[in-house]
């Protein structure tokens, strides 16, 4: 049986990759596949939104494509670009030997085109990519009304060749970590999915898969230090730890040969969970301590 024949094949398939998709975020994406629609992940950070977009790619067998979204992004380098260099060397190359026109024309032949990452979507072969388009909230609104037409339809305008569809219909993740508002038009779109942190058992799956190597306390004990800081001491944090952050520190407490956390080697780590200096100052041994005490009584 193929990996999107159900609901459930595309969530066996997906934690067979590493992602444990729970059922509302497995029912989103393979109605995505099913209805050919691109899917709108917003988020916080770090909760998983950009790996799975990998983990589709890597169950689907197709290729990943991503655009990576950032404050003033241009069209030309999101869509394409002509080689100038290289039309330029063909004018030279041809000046003399034809009309004017006729040589304006070959230069804007698909040979001398720049692909990037949407037309790179669109030109795949089959069965298709996966595009990420990733952090779309970090570009402006003219860019999100550039999108449309790909969201739409599939397809982008290039005035020197005129309409270009997709060879076979691609695979479309946008994520979005809500820094601002993204435009009603760019939702209607797509089909859309709050990501939230995972709960605790998930999250001890997916620090157990990535890290199989930590013991099995040690990995219990990190998801449970995790969620309860997300869950009870969230207002202390600027930003609360990812999925990332968890898998990354448990890797590093078994670099440390840890067997059990304690407030001595919570600290020395903090680094791993936290970016922020604020927030790492936030996570004080009294804090520590006190998160501790609690999963021993629980």
């Amino acid at each position: 049986m193929p990996p999107t024949a159900t609901i459930d094949t595309l969530t066996d398939a997906l934690q067979a990759a590493g992602y444990f998709a729970d059922r509302r975020l497995a029912t989103a994406a393979f109605l995505a596949l099913k209805l050919q629609r691109p899917l709108l992940l917003e988020g916080e950070p770090g909760v998983g939104k950009t790996e799975l977009a990998k983990s589709l790619a890597q169950v689907l067998g197709r290729e990943l494509i991503r655009l990576q979204c950032y404050d003033g992004l241009e069209q030309r380098e999101a869509l394409y670009e002509w080689n100038y260099a290289a039309q330029l060397l063909h004018l030279r190359a041809a000046e003399g030997s034809a009309p004017s026109e006729e040589i304006e024309r070959e230069v804007y032949q698909p040979r001398y085109l720049i692909r990037r990452p949407l037309l790179q979507a669109l030109q795949a072969p089959p069965p298709g990519a996966v595009l990420l388009i990733d952090e779309v909230d970090r570009a402006d609104e003219p860019f999100e009304a550039f999108l449309l037409e790909y969201l739409g339809e599939y397809q982008v305008s290039i005035p020197e060749l005129g309409t270009v569809r997709a060879a076979a219909t691609p695979v479309t993740i946008l994520t979005s970590n809500r820094t601002r508002e993204l435009n009603d038009a760019v939702k209607r779109r797509c089909l859309y999915h709050w990501l939230d942190y995972p709960e605790r058992e998930r999250e001890l799956a997916i620090v157990r898969a990535r890290v199989p190597e930590a013991p099995q306390a040690l990995a219990d004990q990190v998801a449970a230090f995790v969620h309860k800081l997300r869950s009870a001491h969230a207002s202390l944090f600027q930003r609360a730890p990812g999925i990332a952050e968890s898998v990354e520190w448990a890797r590093a407490l078994v670099a440390l040969d840890t067997l059990a956390l304690d407030p001595e080697v919570v600290q020395g780590t903090a680094g791993v969970l936290f970016k922020q200096r604020e927030d790492v100052a936030a996570l004080t041994t009294e804090l520590i301590t006190e998160v501790l005490a609690a999963e021993e009584g629980a």
